[in-house]
């Protein structure tokens, strides 16, 4: 009989202790049941577990890292590590001596006990009812159910874990008529069993109704509103990469000489916060077992604080702001957890009845071929509408929006006063820009 993952962890850390001047064994076991429907009818549902060890070592002063998911020899898992550093990066840090837990709540048992035929009739009860309105649409819908284990423990005595669910769907209608194609989709993941199908099949819904004319804009700078979804798709990413400690180090990034100072709009404030209960991205402590915090990265459009782990804190001379992610295959980098706008006070009424002639904009695609370190974006208006005197009059097609995210956000006309969960990290309000470039292709 093989080692349990436990009783291989202890080998493994034990082993490397005797030969290492640190070792940290990271454990990862999963079980996930996906199902998935497709032109209306049920595709695939399955289920998968997985587990795995990392082994981090700090030998000669140098990282080594090897990883496996075969429990069956130890002594080859760290012969591995320390070969690799031989050739790793200086350290510099020590593992934490003891793990302290955050408190946010990452288990839900209703989603541990979320059975596949709930999870089945959960994606044809969505269908059904979008066909009920429209017969033409072509519906797909992805249900996700995953159940976790996470442990960390180090040769200084440190040790923690923690189980965390999560529970992702997707929904999405397709509506072809002659040439004009329109997708329509929702997303959301959460650590806990609280999604509405029923409230994101009505939202698509709505959104297909929107779209049933079209319309076009100028090519012009013109006022642009970014929905929830909107923002998540074309500020995010550069956003992310700018607060990011590896990058700022790198000098790439837009912010990473405004510590301090005035570099938006003093309507933004934004916050990562990992103590979200139920959040996707929450958790009692980080991949190198650091307490996850709130962290406001700008307060009233002033750059106050940028993400680390151990290894790029050590390099910028500060401390870990528990933003340590890793895979079984990959060293710690930092990476954000939860990421929400302070909400603003205006209504989405009120941001349209100030537009005579402009775009809200709801999904893009290819906004990432910008250079999004620089903040660049550019990318098609997969769904967007056509603001004329403040009403939406219709959908537009073959339309383009570009720009730079700070630039962007360091004239915020307003912010919406209700804040949306984009997936299941992200938590913003509709965004209303004064100008935005837009190019629309003259037929």
């Amino acid at each position: 009989m093989g080692l349990t993952l436990q009783d291989f962890e202890e080998q493994v850390l034990e082993l490397a202790r005797r030969q290492a001047d640190q070792a940290e064994v990271f454990s990862v076991e999963t079980l996930e049941t996906p199902v998935t429907f497709e032109a209306n009818r049920l595709k695939q549902l399955k289920t998968r577990r997985t587990r795995g060890v990392a082994l981090r070592v700090i030998a000669g002063g140098r990282i080594g890292l090897a990883s496996t998911t075969l429990l069956e020899n130890p002594d080859e898992l760290v012969r591995d590590a320390l070969a690799v550093a031989e050739f790793g990066a200086q350290a510099g840090f020590d593992l934490p001596a003891a793990i302290e837990a955050s408190p946010p709540a990452v288990f839900d048992p209703a989603v541990e006990s979320l059975s596949v035929d709930e999870m089945v009739e959960t994606g044809q009860r969505m269908i059904d009812r979008a066909r009920a309105e429209n017969s033409a649409l072509l519906c797909e819908a992805h249900l996700d159910k995953v159940v976790s284990t996470v442990r960390i423990r180090n040769s200084r005595g440190a040790a923690g874990s923690y189980r965390a669910t999560s529970f992702s769907l997707s929904f999405g209608v397709n509506l072809i008529r002659g040439t004009d194609m329109l997708d329509v989709w929702e997303w959301q993941s959460s650590r806990r069993r609280d999604i509405r199908a029923d409230v994101m099949v009505e939202t698509v819904l709505h959104k297909v109704r929107l779209a049933d004319r079209t319309a076009k804009v100028p090519t012009a700078q013109l006022p642009v509103i970014l929905s929830p979804k909107g923002a998540a798709g074309t500020l995010v990413e550069s956003l992310a990469a700018g607060f990011n400690g590896k990058i700022v180090l790198q000098g790439a990034s837009p912010v990473g000489d405004k510590l301090g100072k005035k570099a938006f709009s003093e309507k933004l404030t934004l916050y990562d916060d990992g103590l979200i209960d139920y959040g996707a991205g929450s958790a009692p402590f980080d991949d190198e077992g650091m307490p996850t915090r709130r962290t406001a990265l700008v307060t009233e459009g002033v750059v106050t604080a940028f993400i680390y782990d151990l290894f790029t804190a050590y390099l910028a001379g500060t401390q870990s702001t528990g933003n340590a992610e890793r895979s079984l295959s990959s060293l710690p980098s930092p990476a954000l957890h939860n990421v929400w706008i302070a909400p603003g006070d205006a209504s989405l009424e009120d941001m349209l009845a100030d537009i005579k002639e402009g775009l809200l904009v709801d999904q893009v695609m290819g906004a990432w071929a910008g250079n999004i370190l620089a903040g660049e974006f550019s990318g098609n208006v997969h769904l967007g509408y056509r603001i004329e005197n403040g009403q939406i009059v219709g959908r537009v097609k073959d339309t383009m929006i570009a720009g730079n995210v700070f630039q962007a956000l360091s004239s915020i006309a307003a912010l919406g006063k209700e804040l949306y969960w984009v997936g299941g990290s992200l938590r913003l309000p509709y965004i209303y820009l004064p100008a935005l470039g837009v190019a629309s292709k003259e037929t």
